[in-house]
């Protein structure tokens, strides 16, 4: 070997280690990079108060949540879920099922009651529904806007305070203080996370209330906290920001809202969970319920029998509560806002929306099966309740026919009171599950059981009825 080849060979190993070294810095760097980025997950640019509910002012520091929220306004369907309208209109539910029409003649929801859309749209569609044509109270914004700031204002700075006057205001009056003071937002970050560190927390009164109302009951919940708190002195009221586990929190986040609650102008804005969350529970509560005239309880009367009828919001937390996700110490946001991978930061996925739209990080982290399996599954739970729902309606319609009838043949409304206590009943039930949005998936014996005790309860009414001369009562 000459001088030259010496040369050649010695300039080949040195630029073989330089571009190793290079190789061997870059990751090092990398690994640094991505180690600090762990530990930081975000940098404060901006400051941010419990007044800034405009999400966009929020983007600054946390642009990973930003992006995926904004996803919330992308339409998204499932088999038995999302609208099937157009982007401006969804489909309407009492148009596809016209028994939950009649079932709901003498309340709003006869005259519009369309498929869900995501969280973008949740104030603007309120706006929007043809059930403003009838009056509406200011304590639907609880749910459907970031109504925090207003609540302090309307109460001298203190919420709890705003928030029990606010059923005072119509809808539209209410609505106009929250445009005039510039919180014309759906609910956003601010309404679940602290903007001093971004810990999960819950805003909302009703919420607050309300479960500070199933801490003092005695009913069963797969809540260890609330179970250790039911232990000690019970002096100071259940406090959830306090108290709650951070896995119990990635649920009551959800419940602030996915909840059946009282929202109308009789009486302030009310969770019912006095007696727990079981379907008989909130009923029982709602039966113990009293206005201010004494009259017992009611959302509506119902134009065609008369009966007294309670009204289900959407009680997802109730029936979930009920189900075996919950008793695992699965939370609502492992489904529904599972964690992400973002370089080296771990993120919950703000696109709220179906496990069946994203199976991959929200089933099959505890799943072992292929997604068209877990489909499969979900799809026979969900059917099951499907058919139920139908048989449960049509057998409600039986009994709306049967109360027709009677009354046609000269029955009083004294004679129908039995008829109307198991409509109340029936429908109360029915309603329960066909306006819970999982069509059954969050409890699904649950959900079968209510069902069922629907179906049954409408055939007694309808039987009652029937033998009104009787009057077995």
């Amino acid at each position: 070997m000459n001088m030259t080849e010496n040369k050649i060979g010695f300039l080949i190993v040195v630029i073989i280690v330089a571009i190793a070294s290079v190789g061997v810095t870059y990751l090092l760097v990398n690994i640094f990079e991505k180690k600090t980025e762990s530990k930081n997950p975000y940098i404060r640019l901006t400051e941010v108060t419990e007044s800034d509910t405009d999400p966009e002012k929020w983007k600054t520091n946390w642009p990973r949540e930003y992006d995926s929220y904004r996803k919330t306004a992308i339409a998204t369907r499932t088999r038995f879920g999302g609208h099937g309208g157009s982007e401006s209109l969804p489909e309407e539910k009492i148009e596809r099922d016209p028994w939950l029409k009649r079932m709901f003649l003498g309340y709003a929801f006869s005259i519009d009651y369309r498929d869900r859309r995501g969280h973008a749209y949740m104030l603007s569609d309120q706006e929007q529904t043809q059930r403003q044509t009838k009056p509406q109270s200011g304590s639907c914004l609880h749910c459907h806007a970031s109504i925090m700031p207003l609540y302090r204002e309307l109460g001298n700075g203190d919420a709890i305070r705003g928030f029990e006057e606010s059923y005072k205001y119509s809808y539209n009056e209410l609505n106009q203080k929250l445009k005039d003071s510039g919180h014309a937002h759906p609910v956003s970050c601010v309404d679940c996370h602290s903007p001093n560190n971004m810990e999960i927390r819950v805003t909302r009164p009703g919420f607050i209330q309300g479960i500070q109302a199933l801490a003092e009951s005695d009913a069963p919940m797969p809540l260890p906290s609330i179970e250790q708190w039911r232990k000690g002195s019970r002096k100071e009221p259940y406090e959830p920001n306090k108290e709650a586990s951070r896995s119990e929190m990635r649920s009551f986040v959800c419940g602030q809202c996915h909840v059946e609650y009282y929202c109308a102008s009789n009486m302030k804005l009310t969770f019912p969970w006095g007696n727990g969350l079981k379907v008989e529970g909130v009923e029982k509560f709602w039966n113990e319920t009293t206005f201010d005239n004494g009259a017992q309880f009611f959302d509506y009367t119902h134009k065609e029998t008369g009966a007294k009828i309670l009204k289900a919001q959407h009680p997802e937390f109730e029936l979930w509560s009920q189900g075996i996700h919950a008793r695992s110490g699965v939370a609502c946001a492992d489904c529904h806002m599972p964690y992400m991978r973002d370089g080296a930061s771990k993120v919950s996925d703000h696109w709220v929306r179906s496990p069946l739209l994203n199976i991959n990080r929200a089933c099959q982290t505890c799943h072992r099966f292929s997604e068209k399996e877990i489909k499969r599954r979900v799809d026979v739970i969900q059917q099951r309740n499907f058919d139920l729902l139908q048989r449960a309606g049509s057998a409600i319609m039986a009994l709306l026919d049967a109360i027709d009838e009677a009354k046609s043949k000269g029955a009083t409304a004294d004679d129908l009171k039995k008829a109307q206590y198991f409509q109340r009943k029936a429908q109360w039930r029915l309603d329960f599950i066909a306006a819970e949005n999982s069509m059954g998936f969050h409890a699904p014996q649950e959900a079968s059981r209510v069902l069922g005790e629907a179906i049954d309860y409408a055939w007694q009414g309808t039987l009652a009825a029937f033998n009104w001369k009787e009057k077995t009562q």
